[in-house]
């Protein structure tokens, strides 16, 4: 990537050795630290929370699914080819 430094180019091949669990814990953090910290960012926060809530609680219970990132792909491609 010609934007990353060669010490953030390190950090990323480091990352990727990590677990799919820490690699999940760390670009959470990251992400975080993007945030803006005003009141309007932390109501953006709290709504995808609760998102994140129901959406687990909707697995849990079985009434819904998930599908591959390989399929969703496609779809999208096929869909942007077509316009």
């Amino acid at each position: 990537m010609p934007f990353m430094t060669t010490t953030a180019d390190r950090i990323l091949q480091d990352a990727l050795g990590l677990s799919e669990q820490e690699r999940a814990e760390m670009a959470t953090r990251l992400i975080e630290s993007l945030d803006a910290r005003d009141s309007e960012a932390a109501g953006v926060q709290e709504a995808w929370a609760a998102e994140i809530e129901r959406r687990c609680a909707a697995l849990d219970a079985g009434t819904t699914g998930t599908t591959a990132w390989n399929d969703v792909r496609r779809q999208i491609e096929a869909e942007i080819l077509r316009k």
